[in-house]
């Protein structure tokens, strides 16, 4: 090992993020102290979250100028000086863009058995657990409701609405493209879903939800939220998982209707992250495994191969390109 391929944010995008602010690297090896494991990048996350962390700190500090892009990832564990792990075992953490990295090992999870490993960033990875929680646990959805899913092509919404479909829901989704929402339709069984490209979304949400939306999931706020409030029933609920129209921009852009259609609607709106959820991860776990398993939930990945792509492949997540959960392959799978 004579060099670390890492990936650098060395500029702090202004508007839309580009591949021209990041700038790619051979760094040096780390070393490994007391308490940590050396470990190589196997699978990389990829995740519109990347985007907000560079406007400053959310739930996790900032990524400031020069440093290795923040990031999650499935790695090996090449050397170990905790008793936590030993070499060979594979865990999850906040590796970073980079091709190796020395951690502690406190904050690393051990990588369960279930293959293929792919699964541990979509279906039984953050994504998976997002949709489970956002939608079981934040709102709850019943039978016979109808379900409105943004997003919904992409890691989270594509699970959200198939979870919606196993409870009884009725589930229409919003993306963009005929193309996309076709397949929305067809591969992940969809009621519906409407073109926010090519469709006013009020006359579609009127044409598409005719009994108004009961549970809206909101994967990207502004103008489809502002649209989602004034489609929503008395007491209709929210949950409030993201906005990604907004993190590639400077000047983001909140819907109207806030408080007013909350307050006479008598809505819930709650923001959640998935680690609130912790506890109930098993449970999570052991259905997610059993929907994936038995074919009610098709699991939809988007791999692309190396590190140099990571920036491109964020890029390309932020306008849309992905279908499922987008992830960078940086090493060959050690377990197959």
């Amino acid at each position: 090992m004579s060099g670390n391929t890492q990936v650098l944010l060395t500029e702090r995008p202004s508007g839309k993020l580009e591949t021209s602010n990041f700038t790619i690297r051979d760094g040096d090896m780390p070393t490994v102290g007391e308490g940590e494991v050396l470990v190589r990048s196997v699978l990389l996350s990829i995740d519109a979250a990347n985007r907000a962390w560079m406007q400053g700190a959310t739930y996790k500090s900032a990524v400031e100028e020069g440093d290795v892009m923040h990031g999650g990832a499935i790695a090996e564990v090449l050397e170990s000086r905790s008793d936590r792990f030993a070499e060979g075992d594979l865990v999850w953490g906040e590796v970073g863009w980079q091709e190796y990295a020395a951690l502690d090992a406190r904050h690393l999870a051990p990588v369960g058995d279930h293959r293929p490993l792919t699964h541990h960033l979509s279906v039984l990875g953050v994504a998976g657990l997002t949709a489970y929680h956002g939608l079981l646990d934040v709102v709850g959805i019943e039978a016979g409701e109808t379900l409105l899913v943004s997003a919904a092509a992409g890691s989270v919404g594509s699970l959200v609405g198939q979870i919606g479909k196993i409870a009884g829901a009725r589930v229409v989704g919003i993306a963009g493209g005929p193309e996309k929402c076709q397949w929305v339709v067809d591969e992940l069984g969809f009621d519906a879903c409407i073109d926010y490209r090519g469709e006013k979304l009020s006359r579609a949400l009127r044409e598409h939800c005719p009994d108004g939306v009961d549970v809206y999931f909101d994967n990207v706020g502004g103008p489809i939220l502002e649209a989602a409030l004034f489609a929503m029933n008395l007491h209709g609920r929210i949950s409030c998982c993201g906005a990604v129209s907004q993190y590639d921009s400077d000047a983001p852009t909140g819907p109207r209707g806030v408080p007013g259609l909350i307050v006479t609607k008598r809505l819930t709106m709650k923001g959640f992250i998935v680690m609130d959820y912790a506890d109930q991860q098993e449970r999570a776990i052991a259905d997610l495994s059993a929907w994936a398993a038995d074919g009610r939930l098709t699991v939809v990945e988007d791999v692309i191969d190396g590190l140099e792509a990571a920036p491109d492949a964020l890029v390309g997540l932020l306008a849309g390109q992905n279908r499922g959960k987008r992830m960078v392959r940086v090493s060959p799978d050690p377990v197959g």
